[in-house]
């Protein structure tokens, strides 16, 4: 599990489509989870700058892999009794957006970006979603698009102001919407009940 919030920004080593290998001050190990741009993945081996992590061929085919170059997001997963700033996310992406336009506020900066109609229903205004790894609120929601105010401190500690117009970037969106939609689209015969409800709150 991960919070959404940048433990660093780590540089690119080499990236062969395959193995990624970073140069960052985070010394995790071998086995460990981190979170690249938002995206889980499994240390593959450590060196004395930094650590390389492996990507499946599945991984591949949902992540905006033209990203993981020059600077990279990272996060390492939480431990049982950290503090919980951001929110649950589990580092599996649902989709790739597209940023569509970026608007200077006087204070912090607008980002719209275009989401895919299928996890258009699991957005809501002032809801959850992780942006690249990082974990943000939602401002608004379009018809085919959300709109974020990333703040100053977010703009500085992450990569977001580099970002242009047209860059794809995973998306994950709540994990709490994603199981109410599997429960509410149950087959008939497996449909909810107020047992189930009942049930299913209790695990939260």
């Amino acid at each position: 599990m991960f919070n959404g919030l940048i433990r660093e920004i780590a540089k690119v080593v080499k990236f062969d489509g395959k193995t990624l290998s970073l140069a960052a001050n985070f010394k995790p190990n071998l086995g460990d989870s981190i979170a690249v741009n938002g995206a889980c993945l499994s240390v593959v081996s450590v060196s004395e700058g930094g650590f390389s992590v492996e990507l499946s061929s599945e991984s591949k085919e949902l992540l905006a892999i033209e990203n993981y170059k020059n600077r990279v997001h990272i996060e390492p997963a939480m431990r049982l009794g950290d503090r919980l700033d951001g929110h649950l996310m589990q580092g599996h992406i649902d989709a790739l957006g597209v940023i569509t336009k970026i608007e200077p506020l006087k204070t912090g900066v607008n980002f719209y970006i275009k989401l895919p109609k299928n996890i258009m229903h699991l957005v809501a205004t002032k809801g959850s979603i992780a942006v690249e790894g990082v974990s943000l609120t939602i401002n608004e929601v379009l018809s085919d698009s959300v709109r974020l105010t990333i703040i100053p401190i977010s703009l500085k500690d992450s990569l977001f102001g580099e970002f242009e117009v047209g860059r794809r970037v995973n998306i994950e969106t709540d994990l709490l919407a994603r199981y109410l939609e599997r429960m509410l689209n149950l087959p008939k015969k497996d449909e909810l009940s107020w047992e189930k409800a009942d049930f299913y709150a209790s695990l939260y």
